[in-house]
């Protein structure tokens, strides 16, 4: 339920971000499957009320089955209307929490220690928060941006986007028309690091492209009969066969030029002298850079998991057929090699279904797009580097990227003078610095001013 005692939206001449995000949290979006979910209509129809007083004008759209499950779409004319456009996306709704692990109330929206406590602080209503706070500033003073700003405020994004950014994009096309990049989630954030030689080394992540999200649906038929005289043709037996040469083929490293840039500027940043020439090299690479390059372990290669299996009704009973969903992962520039490899791995005694078939997506890191994001976190950070970064896993990108857009992660946060860091994102106890947040703000006012 929505706490009373926040306001319900800032006052004064500079938008309250602090307040924009708890209020933001007061609203329960949890989004626990497809279709199941609650609170995305209430907090958009907040978001829409909030930049109608502000003088722009929101459509508010949401699936005709699912009215519940609305978005928010606004855009900010600029100054030049000749200028291609850039799309800003957030998504409402958030991952379950487990009120009886928290330290607080996950939806209480609570400010306390330097920190904004509460699910989804940190993914993503904190973009959101921001992202609100430059338009409602922008609607009192009456400033504009160089060229036209769209801004999403989705839903769905925490299952597959089916009632958020790939219904909008399905559905409503003509809202995204004239735009040429995008920035979301999952990048922008200022981390501190130190170097081979003990310096500090301000790193910030620009994403520009992520692994493609390729999932796979399994059945195995056999022949059903009594659990007490096994035969040859026993699915559960067949799709475990599959599944452990699926789970368990290591796949070979493929090194995309924007992983690639990657670890070798982030190498830079930190003094390390990388060899990017062999699987060995890279791997090594990878573990010497550590947190500064995690992800990359990931990005760097292929990875299909095992993690759904359902077979059978009774003990003594061999079933008939057997069901598994395996989550698979693809770097960019390898999605003809994953497929092909993929049939000697399940056999021809499975059927193969993609249930998610989201290629991967890359954007160019030489654009003036990418160059505004890296200028607006030095013109706040002046000692940051930035290098570019590709995703683990996906965003909302990936349905942009369908209309042409080319989609970054930039959703700034700068480090908090008392050191203190974001925590519990999809966990326990999730938080952002205060002082990440107005920082952040800063970041993001400066790119829209200026992009």
């Amino acid at each position: 339920m929505c706490s009373a005692t926040i306001p319900p939206s800032p006052s004064g001449a500079e938008a309250d971000v602090v307040g924009l995000l708890r209020r933001l949290i007061t609203f329960d979006t949890t989004n626990r499957a497809p279709g199941d979910a609650e609170g995305e209509l209430e907090a958009a129809r907040w978001v829409a009320g909030l930049l109608t007083e502000a003088g722009w004008e929101p459509v508010l759209l949401a699936r005709p089955d699912a009215p519940h499950r609305a978005n928010v779409v606004v855009r900010v004319p600029g100054a030049d209307r000749g200028l291609p456009a850039l799309l800003v996306h957030a998504h409402l709704d958030v991952v379950p929490a487990e009120p009886e692990q928290w330290s607080v109330p996950p939806f209480a929206g609570v400010e306390r220690d330097g920190w904004v406590w509460g699910r989804g602080a940190v993914d993503m209503k904190d973009m959101c928060a921001m992202t609100l706070a430059v338009l409602l500033e922008w609607g009192r003073s009456g400033r504009r941006p160089r060229r036209d700003v769209v801004v999403a405020f989705v839903a769905d994004e925490e299952t597959d986007g089916a009632y958020g950014a790939q219904w909008l994009v399905d559905e409503h096309p003509g809202l995204f028309a004239g735009v040429a990049a995008a920035v979301g989630e999952s990048g922008g954030t200022v981390e501190e690091h130190t170097s081979r030689d003990g310096r500090p080394v301000r790193l910030a992540r620009v994403a520009a492209g992520e692994r493609g999200t390729m999932h796979l649906r399994l059945t195995a038929t056999g022949t059903s009969g009594h659990g007490s005289r096994p035969h040859d043709d026993n699915p559960v037996l067949t799709l475990v066969d599959a599944l452990h040469r699926l789970g368990h083929h290591r796949w070979p490293v493929h090194l995309s030029d924007l992983v690639r840039a990657q670890l070798e500027q982030t190498a830079a940043a930190l003094g390390h002298e990388v060899d990017l020439s062999d699987e060995a090299g890279v791997e090594r690479a990878v573990a010497d850079l550590a947190g500064a390059a995690e992800v990359a372990r990931f990005t760097v290669r292929a990875s299909t998991t095992p993690t759904v299996v359902g077979a059978g009704y009774k003990v003594n009973v061999i079933p008939g057929s057997a069901t598994a969903e395996v989550d698979v992962r693809c770097p960019p520039g390898y999605q003809e090699q994953l497929l092909a490899r993929l049939p000697d791995l399940l056999g021809d005694r499975v059927e193969v279904h993609h249930s998610v078939f989201n290629p991967p997506v890359e954007a160019p890191v030489d654009s003036p797009w990418f160059a505004a994001a890296a200028a607006a976190v030095r013109a706040e950070v002046p000692d940051a580097v930035v290098v570019p970064a590709c995703l683990g896993g996906g965003t909302d990108a990936k349905a942009f990227s369908g209309l042409g857009i080319a989609c970054y992660g930039f959703a700034p946060l700068t480090p908090d003078p008392a050191g203190r860091t974001v925590a519990g994102v999809h966990g326990v106890d999730e938080r952002v610095p205060v002082a990440s947040l107005r920082g952040g703000l800063r970041i993001l006012t400066r790119f829209l001013d200026t992009v």
